[in-house]
């Protein structure tokens, strides 16, 4: 179809959990569809407020000073309902109502399948642009929010080394991550940590102790062992516990849980969720109705969205063999 002509209106909404750097996502779709003399709708509360018919028109002012925030303005939820067909009918029926012709979504894979049922189902075109500080989607290199929570943790991390450092401790500081070690490599890396758990892998506690006391018998005094908190959160708590029973390692633990959803974004995220937000107003105006914006190859690019509709744990997998191999 020429979508020029017929792409008049659209909806965006965030859904998942909030990470930094979606309120540059927003501002950018609404101010690069406005300036197509396409209308803009928001919607609150992801896919609960779209079936809740909970939306309102934005205007370029919507979206004023909101670059350097963190969250979403249009906050966020998850919404299990909308994995019931006549709920998806409902949605697509309260779009149709209101003249809007495609919609936006901002999330993870999760948020990305009920995209791809709306569309494979009622016609809806639909774009999603990742957003998830894990950095976890298949299809790309790349998610928003990945990079300032990196950052937040880093800045942790360099602090508890001070203290690490002044008191001759061994830390655990377990960062997010469920099915995902993106954060944990990377983190493990910038912040010259002594071991990195994953969170696929199993725990060897007396490789854990003997790297220790290995560092020991150098002069370290202290080390930093940065944990992917895995499907339980505060899991770096059992692991002292071994490692104090076990090997009379003595140890503290800090879990930076939630510190890392949060904050003002970093320019990565504030450039790389314009840049995708402009793409996606400009996809839809080319005729493409089920895709996604995401980074490939150090490029942003739109692909079938249903290449990132599975969580994947591929994209800093890669560097794990530097993290092993700088941390003797």
């Amino acid at each position: 179809m020429n979508a020029k002509t017929k792409i008049t209106s659209v909806a965006i909404l965030t859904s998942g959990g909030d990470s930094p750097g979606m309120n540059c996502v927003i501002r950018s779709v609404v101010r690069t569809a406005i300036g197509n003399g396409i209308k803009v709708y928001g919607i609150n509360k992801g896919y609960e407020g779209l079936l809740n018919n909970d939306m309102i028109e934005m205007n370029a002012s919507s979206v004023g000073n909101i670059i350097q925030r963190g969250g979403t303005i249009l906050q966020s939820s998850r919404c299990p309902e909308f994995r019931e067909k006549h709920n998806r009918e409902k949605a697509a029926q309260i779009l149709e109502d209101r003249g809007i012709k495609a919609l936006i979504v901002i999330g993870g894979d999760g948020s990305f399948k009920g995209a791809i049922a709306l569309n494979q189902e009622m016609g809806v075109p639909v774009i999603g642009i990742p957003g998830t500080i894990d950095n976890d989607i298949s299809g790309t290199q790349y998610t928003i929010g990945f990079d300032t929570a990196v950052q937040t943790a880093i800045e942790a991390v360099d602090k508890i080394r001070d203290t690490a450092a002044s008191s001759n401790r061994t830390f655990f500081i377990e960062v997010m991550g469920a099915k995902s070690s993106s954060i944990a490599l990377k983190v493990g890396i910038c912040t010259g940590a002594e071991n990195v758990l994953l969170s696929d892998q199993k725990v060897d506690h007396q490789k854990i102790a003997d790297a220790i006391r290995r560092g020991i018998r150098r002069g370290k005094g202290s080390s930093i062992i940065i944990v992917a908190e895995g499907d339980k959160p505060g899991r770096s708590y059992d692991i002292a516990h071994i490692l104090k029973d076990l090997h009379d390692i003595s140890s503290k633990v800090c879990v930076l849980g939630h510190i890392q959803r949060g904050g003002s974004p970093t320019s990565n995220d504030r450039f790389l969720g314009s840049v995708m937000g402009q793409m996606a107003i400009e996809t839809l105006m080319e005729g493409n109705t089920q895709n996604a914006i995401v980074v490939r190859d150090d490029r942003v690019q739109s692909v079938p969205l249903s290449d990132c509709s599975e969580k994947s744990d591929h994209a800093m997998k890669a560097f794990k063999g530097i993290a092993e191999e700088l941390s003797i």
